[in-house]
């Protein structure tokens, strides 16, 4: 029977790994899966080696704190893999972790996938040899990854999202609202980051500018989802200091959470993606520690326009975005207001979402599982 070991790092991570689990699971319900893994991927029937939290770790400066586990977490994962090699290594995301071992595990000639295009079309991409040099195969989130890896001769798919998979059409309103039991009147999604760094960095800012918001809009109702207890309590701390005085309802679903709401404050990653599925305007934020900006500013890593997944989807400025120093409440607040201000605008920018979530619309999880099931029967 196929044995897989799968590396999965931070929250996207696990909900692509469990996805893939589930296909693989439906087409060979034989195969076995093992590593490095998050709840809903041990709940898919993967066995954890350990939490992929201990991967969740973003910018150039932050890794360094945290560079001794890192590194003891990269070790343990390539003794284990190469004192008993599996029938193929799964590298989810996570590139500066996985494409490492992934390099190491290619050369001892054990196969490799790696899902989710790393964006060396952005930045860094000099990283694109180290693709080629890791991963026998790309599994690509977005359309246009395919043909950039083809220039650089890496075997490169598009798989299509989970996601859109998953949200078929946009939610409607009125049904999550009462789902949630929330009464008439405005409702602002407030989502600062799943991982402790961005709550830390944007979770007094976004407490201030919900602070703002509640002076100019009467009855304005503030809701919020998190990926675990630690990020909510920290936000709550940052409600408590910097917030209005309205309460924040908190829940557990966050695709409710922005279906309810008219806009959305978040942090930039998958939760855009998903806000754009649910069909919820929003303005996303963006921040590292400063050393990590100006390093990536003085090297001019940077390649492209934009950076939240709607924007890059339609190759153009279809959401307000606000980068470091620009993600500060007073930019933030005019920015939400505007949407809050501007709802029979909006209907626009919701059809637009819409033709997006039909380009990634492409049963992702199960052509993921074909690639998988390609390469382990090839072994």
């Amino acid at each position: 029977m196929p044995r897989i070991v799968i590396i999965a790092g931070e929250t996207s991570g696990d909900q692509l790994g469990a996805g893939l689990i589930e296909a693989a699971k439906k087409q060979n319900p034989d195969i076995q899966f093992e590593g490095v893994a998050g709840p809903r991927m041990v709940a898919a029937g993967c066995k954890a080696w350990f939490s992929a939290d201990r991967l969740a770790v973003m910018g150039l400066v932050e890794v360094l704190k945290h560079l001794r586990d890192i590194l003891a977490a990269r070790r343990e994962v390539l003794d284990r893999i190469l004192s008993d090699p599996p029938d193929l290594v799964i590298g989810i995301d996570a590139p500066d972790f996985n494409l490492p071992v992934e390099k190491k595990l290619r050369a001892a000639g054990i196969p490799t996938i790696h899902y989710v295009c790393p964006s060396v079309w952005a930045w860094r991409e000099g990283r694109v040899k180290n693709i080629r040099a890791a991963a026998d195969h790309v599994l690509c989130l977005l359309p246009f990854e395919p043909e950039f890896l083809a220039r650089h001769n890496v075997s490169g798919e598009f798989v299509g999202h989970p996601l859109a998979d998953e949200i078929p059409v946009p939610l409607v309103q009125s049904e999550c609202r009462q789902r949630l039991g929330l009464s008439g009147g405005p409702v602002l999604a407030v989502l600062p980051g799943s991982r402790m760094g961005e709550v830390e960095k944007l979770g007094a800012v976004f407490a201030e500018t919900a602070a703002r918001l509640a002076e100019r809009i009467d009855g304005l109702q503030f809701v919020a989802a998190f990926a675990n207890d630690r990020t909510r309590a920290l936000f709550e701390t940052h409600w408590a200091e910097h917030g209005p005085s309205t309460e924040l309802h908190c829940f557990d679903d966050v695709r409710e959470v922005m279906g309810a709401s008219d806009a959305a404050l978040l942090a930039s990653g998958t939760v855009s993606l998903e806000a754009m599925l649910v069909g919820c305007p929003m303005v996303v934020a963006y921040k590292v520690a400063p050393l990590s900006y100006w390093i990536a500013r003085l090297l001019k890593l940077m390649k492209i326009e934009h950076f939240s997944l709607p924007n890059l989807l339609a190759g153009k400025a279809l959401v307000r975005e606000l980068i470091q120093g620009e993600a500060n409440p007073a930019e933030l607040s005019g920015a939400v207001f505007s949407l809050l201000d501007a709802q029979d605008k909006n209907q626009s920018l919701k059809n637009e979402f819409a033709q997006l979530q039909g380009v990634l619309r492409q049963s992702a999880s199960e052509k993921s599982a074909a690639a998988v099931r390609r390469f382990t029967e090839e072994a």
